[in-house]
């Protein structure tokens, strides 16, 4: 996705020094109130997080009847399905004064870089809380911080109304996917939309389909990470030995190599962050105001 604007996005992620992050979010003119408070460790193992209660999702909420059309036209979780979902929040992103988009490339698709490990989809439910911490490592940390999706809000009860109806939608294999956006200054995706069809989909036992949100990759980046993928081809296709495979290995590696340039081109770029007004002050003073009495141990 081309973006030309605004410059700065009504859902944005500012910072302060000392590794002090804050997402804030503002829409109508108002002011930007913050919603997710967020403090690297020292050591880059995990950041600290506290939820302020202020989120509101940018997308419009979804009916039954639109999930279900999209699942009658196309295979969920095949790529025409896809590409119709990914479609229907793009121009729902492209005109929402509070969603995350500024000028630039974008891209909204499924997982490429095998982000989500299918042990840590049940620590969504168990562990997600409004203040807590998510390892990027997992040494010595508790093992329900190992987190591979960060809600913006409290996620709903699963016997909540909205929830038990997307779960309906779930066992009629019409369920929407999850929207999320990857914020490299946390190091996951946060939810955009769909909290409760997160909910839904864990509460069967089930895993939901993701697209995610990044800033698409600087095609120079996207060049230099090409290029080792490339000589170890040129270095296995030297080798090849003649004979009746040869064309067979030699269409294997081809489809090797084509796996390799998409991953290359699916890494995301970093997200943007703007100062935060007041620096570390201004910082600390709305973490005492929103969320009184987290006290992150970001110093080990």
């Amino acid at each position: 996705m081309r973006v030309g604007s605004p410059v700065r996005a009504g859902l944005r992620m500012e910072c302060a020094d000392g590794r002090r992050l804050v997402l804030v979010q503002e829409s109508g003119g108002r002011a930007a109130v913050p919603v997710l408070f967020a403090r690297q460790r020292v050591t880059h193992r995990g950041v600290h997080y506290a939820r302020t209660g202020r989120y509101v999702s940018p997308l419009a909420p979804l009916r039954a009847e639109r999930a279900r059309a999209h699942a009658e036209f196309a295979e969920p979780g095949g790529r025409a399905w896809t590409e119709r979902w990914a479609a229907y929040a793009e121009a729902e992103l492209r005109v929402a004064p509070a969603g995350p988009l500024h000028e630039g490339t974008w891209r909204l698709a499924p997982d490429a870089t095998d982000w989500f490990v299918e042990r840590h989809w049940p620590h969504l439910l168990r562990y997600d809380t409004d203040r807590g911490h998510l390892t990027w490592f997992g040494y010595g940390d508790p093992e329900g911080d190992a987190r591979d999706l960060l809600p913006l809000r409290t996620l709903s009860a699963v016997a909540a109304p909205r929830v038990k109806a997307y779960r309906r939608l779930y066992r009629e294999g019409a369920l929407p996917p999850v929207f999320a956006w990857w914020i490299s200054g946390l190091s996951v995706p946060v939810v955009l939309d769909g909290h409760d069809r997160l909910t839904a989909a864990l509460a069967e036992g089930g895993r939901p389909e993701v697209l995610i949100l990044s800033r698409a990759a600087d095609p120079a980046w996207t060049a230099l990470l090409s290029k080792r993928p490339v000589v170890a081809y040129e270095e296995r296709m030297a080798v090849l030995e003649d004979g009746p495979l040869r064309a067979v290995r030699a269409s294997g590696e081809g489809r090797r190599l084509a796996r390799e340039l998409a991953a290359a081109a699916d890494v995301p770029a970093l997200s943007r962050a703007w100062p935060f007004p007041g620096g570390v002050a201004g910082w600390e003073a709305a973490a005492a105001s929103y969320v009184p009495g987290w006290r992150p141990d970001a110093e080990r």
